[in-house]
């Protein structure tokens, strides 16, 4: 039978004539990705724990370059001026049958601000996060103070490094590669990243150092789900994991930033496995902070990379920070669900209370959807409400909604608000799509520009639809025009 369809077909499948009249516009090979990648089931795609290798080094010693030898192809940026790169990429790729994730980095340097320090911060969390760094040195300029910052940074992680002696283009240069035993990481590895050579050893090397136990197997799917406990020091995160854990497994101190390093810590609530992360409080901005605290809240955001929900403590019998509002911030961006916890409730009185939730109402709107708890880490009180607001921020950022059922409610929202004109013409929604979940993430093509407004008041609209409570929810709008006959 053909499997073509008539009229008729497509108005009992709306969607599938939305699909056909998107034919007629200008769509990219990405545009035809997210929407052959249309699904209503979670993906089946290979969920193995892949090794995790960070590229590291200062600016400009051919990290992109090295990047692309190892893909293959010309992925990474690369430019003959330092900072190109600026956020961590991954890409997956494999070497003799291994498959691995790379990850490129911005340039690392030290005593740097602004834009340059979170580009450094970038690659401090990729090293947290890594199984494996290579570490790329510019074998012709020799081993730089920088170089030597960039040591003692990877030997304080404990991770295996893998040193990489790039620009050696011949044999005749191979001297300037031994020199760099100096730093103290074992043999340098000679290879040129823009011809090739010895780079088939430098990655027998990298999957050679491959530790057995990898960082992502914390991670798999089908284990304990993780939480990370965020908030500013001292408002009582070690306090709560004590009492969930019920013994003294975290230093408890009424000094702020008592703890230093994530403490993992399996924890049975609601008759279930959970993986709690306690986290150094984040005390300000990162590229503010010195020493001791900077390293702690880098280590604090790693772990927020590594959780599935943050629950952000904050404490009820004190005004809202600016601190809180930028750790809840931190955890909207990072695409994480969301449980806020009321720590020291008990410490509450009904004038404090009625002040909190204008507090609420004015600080925290933008987060209106997360689930509330009031609690003591104290005394215990109320903690066993922390698992059902965790299961639905959990269900909420899994869930997927039908394309189907997007569409129409699309059609219907869009019927009765449109869109105000623009330059005398009006947008038009002409489909949209969930690219994926963890958070949700919506894809919307348009003929038109849609402003800001609107696409807040579209987030509002599938929040009352769909719930969403407790996860963020991403809406992009891609513009695409009419082919031309």
């Amino acid at each position: 039978m053909s499997e073509q369809t008539g009229p008729a077909e497509d108005q009992l499948d709306p969607t599938r004539a939305l699909r056909v009249g998107l034919q007629d516009y200008d769509l990219s090979e990405d545009d035809l990705a997210v929407l052959d990648g249309e699904r209503d089931e979670h993906s089946g795609e290979d969920e193995r724990v892949l090794p995790v290798v960070a590229i590291i080094g200062r600016p400009n010693v051919g990290k992109s370059t090295l990047v692309n030898r190892v893909l293959g192809r010309r992925e990474a940026v690369v430019q003959d001026v330092p900072g190109v790169t600026r956020d961590r990429v991954r890409y997956t790729t494999e070497w003799a049958g291994t498959p691995f994730t790379l990850v490129d980095t911005g340039g690392w340097e030290v005593d740097v601000h602004g834009l340059d320090a979170r580009v450094a911060e970038q690659a401090e969390i990729a090293i947290e996060l890594a199984d494996v760094v290579v570490f790329v040195v510019d074998a012709s300029v020799g081993a730089t103070g920088t170089d030597e910052a960039v040591v003692r940074l990877l030997r304080r992680s404990g991770k295996p490094v893998v040193l990489a002696a790039n620009k050696v283009d011949d044999a005749r240069t191979e001297a300037d590669a031994a020199s760099l035993w100096s730093l103290g990481l074992g043999e340098p590895h000679p290879v040129s990243a823009l011809h090739g050579r010895g780079s088939g050893d430098l990655l027998d090397a990298v999957l050679a150092a491959v530790p057995d136990k990898l960082v992502g197997e914390a991670e798999a799917p089908g284990g304990p789900r993780r939480v990370a406990l965020l908030g500013r020091p001292n408002v009582g995160k070690s306090s709560l994991l004590n009492k969930l854990v019920g013994s003294e497994r975290v230093v408890v101190d009424s000094t702020a930033g008592t703890t230093r390093d994530p403490v993992d810590e399996l924890v049975e609530l609601g008759g279930r496995l959970w993986r709690f992360v306690d986290t150094a409080g984040i005390r300000r901005r990162v590229h503010q902070t010195s020493g001791a605290d900077y390293y702690a809240s880098l280590r604090t955001q790693a772990a927020l990379e590594r959780a599935e929900v943050a629950v952000v403590l904050l404490e009820a019998s004190e005004r809202l920070t600016e601190q809180d509002t930028r750790i809840i911030s931190t955890v909207v961006e990072s695409g994480r669900a969301l449980v806020l916890a009321f720590n020291k409730w008990d410490l509450t009185d009904e004038e404090r209370r009625h002040y909190l939730e204008r507090e609420i109402e004015t600080d925290l709107a933008q987060v209106a959807w997360a689930p509330r708890v009031n609690i003591s880490a104290r005394t215990g009180r109320h903690t066993d409400r922390l698992v059902p607001a965790l299961d639905v921020a959990l269900d909420s950022w899994d869930t997927r909604v039908p394309t189907g059922r997007l569409n129409q409610f699309l059609s219907e929202v869009v019927q009765a608000h449109p869109h105000p004109l623009r330059g005398g013409k009006q947008p038009r929604i002409l489909f949209g799509t969930q690219a994926s979940t963890r958070p949700p993430r919506f894809v919307l093509f348009a003929s038109g520009f849609l402003e800001a407004q609107y696409r807040r008041f579209l987030e509002r609209r599938l929040r009352e639809q769909f719930g969403f409570e407790g996860s963020p929810v991403e809406v992009s709008v891609r513009v695409r025009e009419k082919r031309r006959r």
